[in-house]
């Protein structure tokens, strides 16, 4: 699944290729329902009125809350509400020549008149895309936002906040470090890289975590993140950014996607757990359990 830094990559993208061109059209394509809603158009419920609602707005800005992309919209000078995209586990927005062969997964495409086009690509169909009216905020039709947590990368996230929030938590760090209510765009990837920096076994309760624990953990979910913002993300299966490039975080990872392979800074090998449902990678040498 797209994380942050992948997400932040696709925004950037789009900022630079998309900005003040109008839609003059679209399609939504291979989603539609029997009757007649589409899997990918969480809003409005008919496709007709997503469709119209972009033909002729244009892009002013796109926008990144945890792994949520929002672009302003506005036509003729007014504000026109906003495009929401997520794009959960396997979605992906390019921006393509409009004669570029249409992926067996495109769910949604929309012409410029530049002559170019936007499509979302979804394999699994897990990912959402809607369209927020001008008189309403974003969240009011997009719940999601109004669950997260701070910005990993803003002021917000604090050892402060990271005290108050995990010292009465039983749950595994791992664990916490997925909830988005608690931490805004961080995934299993940067987890499991910022615990391995940090020194903590991802089964670590939250509660036991100390405040050197917690500064070295802060520290690490920033650095993981900057040093992946600087690769372009990460590529492990579907994540490519607007121009089809892949990420090139996966080549530096300390532990996620390495089980078997020898750790880095020591001789132990890469170890795998199952936390939640999802697989935790950590070296049980750099990250062993403090009695």
């Amino acid at each position: 699944m797209p994380e942050l830094p992948e997400v932040e990559t696709v925004r950037k993208g789009l900022n630079q290729l998309t900005l003040e061109q109008e839609i003059e059209g679209g399609e939504v394509l291979c989603d539609r329902r029997p009757s007649g809603l589409s899997h990918s158009i969480a809003h409005p419920p008919s496709v007709d009125e997503f469709l119209q609602a972009m033909r002729g707005a244009r892009i002013v800005q796109w926008h990144r809350r945890g792994k949520y992309l929002l672009a302003q919209l506005r036509r003729k000078g007014n504000a026109s509400g906003w495009l929401g995209v997520h794009l959960r586990m396997t979605g992906q927005l390019l921006w393509v020549a409009p004669e570029e062969p249409l992926a067996k997964h495109t769910r949604v495409r929309l012409e410029f008149k530049s002559g170019k086009e936007l499509r979302f690509v979804d394999q699994r169909r897990f990912g959402r895309v809607w369209w927020v009216p001008a008189d309403l905020a974003p969240e009011k039709i997009m719940t999601g936002l109004a669950k997260l947590g701070p910005e990993p990368l803003s002021e917000d996230f604090s050892v402060e906040y990271l005290r108050r929030t995990l010292e009465r938590r039983k749950r595994a760090i791992k664990t916490a470090l997925l909830d988005q209510s608690l931490i805004a765009g961080l995934g299993n990837i940067y987890a499991d890289e910022a615990l391995f920096l940090s020194g903590i076994h991802p089964e670590t309760r939250c509660c036991d975590l100390s405040v050197s624990q917690l500064e070295e953990l802060k520290r690490a979910v920033v650095q993981v993140l900057e040093d992946s913002l600087r690769e372009g993300g990460t590529t492990f299966s579907h994540f490519l950014n607007v121009q089809g490039v892949n990420g090139n975080y996966a080549g530096v990872a300390w532990v996620y996607g390495r089980r078997g392979q020898l750790c880095r800074r020591c001789d132990k090998v890469i170890e795998r757990v199952k936390l939640g449902g999802r697989s935790s990678h950590f070296c049980p040498q750099c990250q062993a359990i403090k009695n």
